[in-house]
């Protein structure tokens, strides 16, 4: 007598969690790396959210240094990379604590070399009920 052989029907799952639970653990290790930045405690305001689009970023941290797309510039050099770049459109994240003069000064070399498309970047401001 012999007997047939039955496809069988269940699936084995045990192979496919361990590979999901070490794509788990990759993604968790890395995704951390992905959200460095320069650190800034931003002021918050009432505004709608920013796109996310390639954009030339100024940051000035609290103790009065100026960054341009996450390079050290001194204000003068920041005119002069600003004015050959072709991207008009900039964006300001100041520190909440960065003396008003000194933002003042970088935007009116923003302005100085044609820069008029400035958005000024802020932490949306909690809603207390």
């Amino acid at each position: 007598m012999e007997k047939r052989r039955q496809a069988l029907s269940e699936i084995n799952v045990t192979p496919f969690v361990d590979v999901m639970l070490v794509l788990l653990i990759i993604f968790m290790v890395t995704a951390p790396l992905l959200q460095q930045g320069i650190d800034i405690d931003l002021p918050q305001a009432k505004g709608k959210e920013l796109s996310t689009t390639e954009r030339t970023e100024i940051t000035i941290k609290k103790d009065g240094k100026i960054y341009l797309d996450k390079t050290v510039v001194t204000l003068t050099a920041l005119s002069a990379r600003l004015s050959k770049s072709s991207n008009r459109e900039v964006f300001l994240k100041a520190d909440k604590d960065v003396p008003y003069g000194l933002v003042v000064e970088v935007m009116g070399e923003l302005r100085e070399i044609g820069i008029d498309k400035l958005g000024m970047v802020t932490e949306p401001k909690a809603r207390i009920k």
